[in-house]
């Protein structure tokens, strides 16, 4: 954790810059509502979970979002932007709504989430027949929001650049659960047209022959002349298991931010993996991810 941020969580523990009218919130544990957040330019926002945060995805770099063990720190950048942010635990993902920085006095001082009650004991059981078989536990359909991410890697993009004119997905964050695969990327429009993004699509690459240097280059995008250098039996699409985009249109000079899950094969690595999104007029919006 940042000094700063460790200064201020010091001082916020031992109640020290009491500010009349800011508030300190409640958020109920497995609340699936989105929560709004009222934000105050050069402040610190803190959210503090019952439980370790696992990730964290915020839609516009216009706050600064910072995070350790179980709390995260928002501060705005700039006066009248707004975004969302979505905070995954082991529990499943909560949802917020950042507001356009505003009034200290009107700020949400601390948003904390008071630790489950702990579990009724339970009943012992009356001993089972002679020649009775155990009944078997029954899980219910496993989804993000009941086992949670287990797994996040950040995409390296060290040899990819971002071109001008043209529109770019980036490829920021892989999150693995089972045979499920969770992609947090951005699309960056910096021609001087609006573009609007459409549904993704994820294809997997049949039998690809990555060439020595690549198989290295394990959760790195590709470039388009790196990609070009893998050949393969053809690709198939990926089943969608879920997907958000905080905005469909992406105005000139802006981005937005999107995640999709989909289902993965089986098999053992390295597995390659094409994003592509539509309605591009100037030719495909892709990127190509070694796994």
């Amino acid at each position: 954790m940042h000094k700063r941020l460790a200064v201020v969580f010091i001082a916020l523990a031992l109640g020290v810059w009491p500010v009349r009218a800011q508030k300190i919130e409640t958020q109920v544990a497995g609340d699936a509502a989105i929560t709004r957040v009222q934000t105050a330019l050069n402040h610190l926002t803190v959210i503090q979970l019952s439980e370790p945060v696992l990730s964290v995805a915020a839609g516009s770099q216009a706050f600064k979002v910072e995070w350790g063990e179980n709390k995260v720190f928002i501060e705005p950048t700039e006066p009248n932007a707004s975004t969302n942010l979505f905070i995954w635990t082991k529990s499943g993902r909560l949802n917020y709504e950042l507001a356009p920085a505003g009034t200290v006095a009107q700020m949400d001082f601390a948003i904390d989430q008071p630790a489950p009650d702990p579990p009724s004991p339970k009943a012992p059981e009356a001993p089972a027949s002679r020649g009775a078989a155990p009944a078997a536990d029954s899980p219910g359909p496993a989804t993000v929001a009941t086992e949670g991410l287990l797994e996040s890697k950040p995409v390296r993009l060290a040899s990819y650049k971002l071109g001008k004119n043209r529109v770019q997905v980036l490829v920021k964050d892989l999150f693995l659960q089972a045979d499920r695969l969770y992609i947090r990327y951005t699309v960056d429009n910096t021609t001087k047209r609006a573009y609007a993004v459409g549904k993704p699509q994820v294809f997997f690459l049949e039998d690809p022959q990555v060439p020595s240097p690549l198989i290295d280059r394990r959760e790195w995008q590709l470039t388009d002349s790196e990609a070009e250098r893998i050949e393969s039996q053809g690709q198939r699409p990926l089943e969608i298991i879920d997907q958000e985009l905080r905005s469909a249109r992406v105005e000139p000079g802006q981005e937005t931010v999107g995640v999709v899950g989909v289902k993965l094969p089986s098999g053992r690595g390295p597995f390659v993996i094409r994003l592509v999104l539509p309605n591009y007029e100037q030719g495909e919006v892709s990127a190509t991810v070694v796994l």
